[in-house]
């Protein structure tokens, strides 16, 4: 589970969204250290436009009110990438059609036990650097209103060996920093998603900075930093 978002003011956070093509201005880029989950995120996606920075609810599934949206009470911040392939499961179409990226410098994970938190980890790329997340997208439009919402999730693969002592049940998706990969992964015409096979499986293609802190809102380093050391 891929619980929080770290999408601080950082120049390599916005050299990547450069980097990636967006025709769109970055003046409404949403720039927060801790972002959760039904929180509005900035993603980038691709349709007639070309590439757009836009910002998105952090919930997939969305309900219509009378006259607005509001998260649906399935949890979706989340896309278990083993649903991917589900037919009629909440990512299935958008797998398909309307993938994104989200840039950010770190994410959040918290170790439950019994339904309890047990601690709290922040992992950030290195300075120097940010993380394209691999995410999908979807547009909403509400029938009496005609507002126009967007959401988002961010696709989680099976734990890594890597990651196994500060979060067992799985880790988000993070793309490779590839151009080929990145123009692929935002094409929408692009519905053989059998070519992301081989990205779906647990795999750390950069170094991260890992750190405990007691917990997210105060958010207070405890002990020393680490290295987790990308995968060969």
């Amino acid at each position: 589970m891929c619980g929080r978002l770290n999408v601080s003011d950082d120049p390599f956070v916005l050299k990547l969204i450069k980097e990636l093509g967006c025709t769109t201005s970055f003046e409404n880029i949403l720039w927060s250290r801790f972002k959760k989950a039904g929180d509005q995120v900035s993603i980038i996606r691709e349709n007639k436009n070309g590439r757009e920075l836009q910002n998105a609810t952090w919930w997939l599934l969305l309900d219509k009110t009378e006259d607005r949206f509001k998260l649906s009470k399935y949890t979706s911040f989340n896309t278990r990438s083993d649903k991917l392939n589900t037919p009629n499961s909440a990512g299935y179409k958008a797998f398909r059609h309307s993938r994104c990226i989200i840039p950010v410098k770190g994410f959040g994970e918290t170790e439950f036990a019994n339904k309890k938190p047990i601690h709290y980890y922040d992992m950030e790329a290195l300075e120097g650097e940010s993380m394209a997340l691999g995410g999908l997208c979807r547009e909403w439009i509400h029938p009496s209103t005609g507002e126009v919402a967007l959401s988002c999730s961010v696709i989680t693969l099976p734990p890594h060996p890597k990651l196994e002592a500060i979060h067992k049940k799985s880790m988000p998706f993070i793309l490779p920093n590839t151009q080929s990969i990145h123009d692929q992964w935002l094409d929408p015409t692009i519905s053989n998603v059998e070519i992301f096979d081989d990205l779906l499986h647990p795999h750390l293609p950069q170094t991260l900075n890992a750190y405990q802190i007691n917990k997210p809102s105060l958010h207070q380093q405890i002990g020393e930093s680490f290295m987790i050391a990308a995968d060969k």
